[in-house]
């Protein structure tokens, strides 16, 4: 296994402890896990009573697999405790609160520290470093600035690494271009949807990116396909790189793609992971696919114990070609809570997504649109036409993709095509289904 360079070493934030060996990572783990389940229950009232109706006790934890006798926290606990019931510290001792939309609800609120803020920014420089940043970087952050944790989290991040930042925030697509072939920037941080409108915008205005100094895009914040990185990486000449986090647990930077790009590093001297079966709520082994789960080792405001992240993935224990220790987790494929039963077949919308990418005659926009059709659900996709593709030619081209969605995934659906331009487009997270099944 190759080790990491020293050049690259000196522009991490901490190599040490991405390099520290397994059983030294492990017992690192095992202490911070016993002092953040005391932390936890000590300091917040529905912890406490959720291990006593497991009958067990922090002071229990003797090994890190005892953790699976832990009961786990769900957003729904966080939306029971509104707005401050999972806080361990008074709202008076916070330096920061973000909050979710709260689209499907109430929203989730999430308190920091001081030492929690410098935390998140010491694990966002690692992160943006791992992703292939280097200090002196002109970062354009377009991810939303405000209660949404990824401009802040980003921001700060780059920060303390030693980048300048352009805090553009999302929205107004030709100034975001602007801005960046006039400054310069040399990396691009926001969502891969809308790191694909920016490309789509940029080569309707003439605005050769591709050709600037803009090199690495980092993102986050939704699941995104191969065939979308490769797009991206040929449309913006970037290196295209992924990166985990929830506001629940910090935010961005929890996990990152090194160059290798054969997995996200987690960073496990802050968090714990599991992967689970979502239904039996079982551990499953390293390699197996199933629902996220984490626990956090070193936060003071909302310390998370067991936290259903419902994010699919695997988790990844060999060794990188990096140098890096920490265990890997596959690139998220989709969400247990965002499954789509369509007649008796389970459909998630990225396996949707890696059948029409790279098929000719369209453009990499669509949505999955839901409906009930007497007693089951019925499925149409609609997806964009490239502008070169003849009018006669839609139904030609639609035929071929609901085959293809047949014969790959095994459902039945109806494939629609919309005229260029005619689909919605993302300033932040893409909105991939729309469910009519209840309207």
């Amino acid at each position: 296994m190759s080790v990491i360079t020293r050049a690259a070493s000196a522009a991490m934030f901490d190599p040490v402890r991405e390099t520290m060996s397994r059983d030294e990572l492990q017992a690192l783990q095992l202490r911070r896990l016993v002092w953040s389940l005391g932390h936890a229950c000590d300091k917040v009232d529905h912890h406490r009573r959720a291990f006593a109706a497991k009958g067990i006790r922090p002071a229990d934890i003797g090994r890190l697999d005892d953790l699976r006798h832990v009961p786990f926290t769900t957003k729904l606990d966080l939306r029971d405790n509104y707005p401050y019931g999972l806080l361990a510290v008074p709202r008076e001792g916070l330096s920061r609160l973000h909050a979710s939309s709260g689209t499907t609800g109430k929203p989730t609120v999430v308190g920091y520290t001081r030492a929690d803020l410098e935390t998140w920014a010491e694990l966002g420089a690692r992160t943006l470093a791992a992703c292939g940043a280097r200090p002196g970087d002109l970062v354009h952050n377009a991810y939303g600035y405000g209660l949404f944790t990824g401009g802040l989290g980003f921001h700060y991040g780059a920060e303390r690494l030693g980048c300048t930042v352009i805090p553009m925030s999302g929205g107004n697509t030709e100034k975001q271009i602007a801005m960046i072939a006039d400054l310069g920037a040399t990396v691009l941080a926001c969502t891969p949807s809308y790191a694909l409108n920016i490309a789509e915008q940029a080569e309707k205005d003439g605005v050769d990116l591709a050709g600037g100094p803009l090199r690495l895009a980092v993102f986050g914040a939704e699941p995104w396909s191969e065939g979308i990185r490769s797009d991206i990486d040929r449309r913006l000449g970037v290196r295209a790189q992924d990166t985990y986090g929830l506001s629940e647990i910090m935010g961005p930077g929890v996990g990152a793609e090194c160059p290798e790009r054969n997995g996200l590093h987690g960073w496990e001297d802050h968090f714990l992971f599991e992967i689970i079966d979502p239904e039996t709520l079982e551990p499953l082994p390293p390699g197996t696919a199933g629902e996220l789960v984490i626990t956090t080792l070193t936060k003071q405001a909302l310390p998370m114990v067991r936290y259903r992240t419902r994010d699919i993935t695997r988790l990844m224990t060999g060794p990188c070609g990096c140098g890096r220790t920490h265990a890997r987790l596959e690139r998220i494929t989709g969400r247990s809570d965002d499954m789509l039963i369509i007649r008796g077949v389970n459909v998630y919308p990225s396996q949707v997504e890696s059948v029409l990418l790279g098929r000719d005659g369209i453009v990499p926009h669509y949505q999955l649109v839901v409906r009930r059709d007497g007693a089951m659900d019925h499925l149409t996709v609609e997806v964009e036409a490239d502008p070169l593709l003849a009018d006669g030619d839609y139904s030609r081209v639609g035929a071929g993709i609901r085959h293809h969605v047949k014969s790959l995934i095994g459902v039945t659906c109806d494939v629609v095509l919309k005229n260029p331009g005619e689909l919605p487009r993302s300033l932040g997270k893409a909105v991939r289904v729309k469910d009519l099944r209840n309207v």
